[in-house]
């Protein structure tokens, strides 16, 4: 699935239950912070690595992004693809 049917799909989903009313972008990183704080719990006490659990937490994290890009009118793709322009800059191959 391409990034922007990703995004289609988790909008439709939130906007099918009236969550999109309530979602600010200070709300959106504040949320995202909170699945990243969920996704350390999975390791933070052991380095039995649960694929399941992270996998599901991952996807909160991405499914926030993904809204707040959105709400800021950002294409995801568009973002990363200059993201990933800077840093092979910053840090050219031949350095490393």
């Amino acid at each position: 699935m391409f990034m922007k049917e990703l995004e289609n799909k988790i909008i439709e989903f939130v906007q099918k239950r009236g969550w999109d009313q309530l979602e600010h972008p200070e709300c959106l990183i504040k949320s995202i912070s909170i699945e990243a704080g969920e996704l350390l719990e999975c390791i933070q006490w052991d380095n039995d690595y649960k694929t399941e659990n992270i996998s599901e937490e991952l996807a909160d994290v991405m499914i926030y992004c993904f809204q707040l890009a959105y709400s800021l009118n950002l294409d995801v793709s568009t973002i990363i693809e200059k993201k990933l322009i800077k840093n092979a800059e910053k840090y050219p191959v031949k350095e490393f």
